[in-house]
């Protein structure tokens, strides 16, 4: 079974394909097009790791590339997919909403014309807790009422959505939605959160906080998440179901700050800013439809995790 990545260069993409060859999959193809939403360099120092493995094929190229799509899927026989690429980050999107909804809706629906004319066994798309917005109760239920997205990024990953659950109902694409919730862990991108705040820490710098530190995330280490996603590409009747993948403990960001405090051995210095009116004040996934189709059980507690990203980010930077 060979299993296509979309986006397979970046954070959640590098750590699932090192899980997926560490198990029974067969041939995996990485395609990336290691855009300049964040420094490339991030991209390629993820792969290198790759570059004599056989099993792992790396594409240059985007997944709203119809002909390319279609060649790797011929070519590499692919059987499953993991939509992974995209336009990230809730920030930019305001300032950029043409490029997001051009990413993720449009280059996901070539993609998805592309496997209905060469139909796979599996279509995980890897969509986003934004898409719950303002409205919806906490816990977050994949079946119950969503408000409205507060970011352009969060209204994309929703059309996008919707787009996998037409065609499923359309043309029979085994479609299974993930909503991912905040995850974090080592390769984590350097504009998000946990990365800003420990480089801060780290240096000494002024770290910039929005509102008091009482909002609240459900960070997911990426460790649960892709064992997660592996088991969504192997579970059976799950086609066309939409699965939470969090961890359904919230966190403030207060103490995220003093988690990370105490795994450098320093304090923040503290620069508060207004509330952004695009980022939600809580996210908490309820996980109880992942525990029961998947088997899911989240493993890494936050304390841990946030040690092993402090870790990570401080070796990572001083090889610079």
């Amino acid at each position: 079974m060979s299993v296509l990545v979309t986006g397979g260069a970046g954070f959640i993409g590098s750590h699932l394909v090192d899980h997926l060859r560490q198990g029974t999959w067969g041939p995996l193809v990485v395609l990336d097009n290691f855009n300049t939403d964040y420094d490339p360099k991030f991209k390629r120092r993820n792969v290198a790791r790759w570059l004599d493995d056989r099993q792992i094929t790396v594409v240059d190229g985007n997944y709203g590339d119809g002909p390319l799509v279609r060649k790797l899927l011929a070519e590499h026989d692919v059987t499953h997919v993991v939509h992974l690429g995209g336009s990230p980050g809730v920030r930019e999107s305001v300032a950029d909403p043409t490029r997001y909804f051009q990413n993720n809706i449009n280059h996901t629906l070539t993609l998805l014309e592309e496997i209905r004319r060469r139909p796979v066994q599996r279509f995980l798309y890897a969509s986003s807790s934004t898409i719950y917005g303002r409205g919806a109760p906490a816990p977050f239920a994949e079946d119950g009422p969503l408000g409205v997205p507060l970011s352009p990024y969060g209204a994309s990953k929703r059309g996008a959505e919707i787009l996998c659950q037409t065609y499923h109902g359309l043309h029979g694409i085994p479609v299974v939605i993930l909503r991912l919730f905040n995850v974090y862990g080592p390769r984590l991108r350097p504009e998000l959160a946990m990365s800003v705040f420990t480089q801060a820490i780290v240096r000494g710098e002024k770290l910039p906080l929005f509102g008091d530190g009482s909002v609240r995330r459900d960070f997911a280490n990426v460790r649960d998440v892709v064992a997660g996603m592996d088991a969504a590409l192997a579970a059976e009747n799950v086609a066309g179901e939409t699965i939470n993948l969090g961890n359904h403990q919230p966190v403030s960001i207060a103490s995220v700050i003093a988690l990370i405090e105490q795994a450098v051995g320093k304090k923040a210095v503290l620069e508060y800013h207004p509330v952004r009116g695009e980022e939600m004040p809580l996210t908490f996934a309820d996980i109880s439809k992942a525990k029961r189709l998947l088997g899911f059980e989240p493993r890494v507690a936050i304390a841990a995790g946030i040690a092993e990203f402090v870790d990570w980010w401080q070796e990572s930077h001083l090889q610079r």
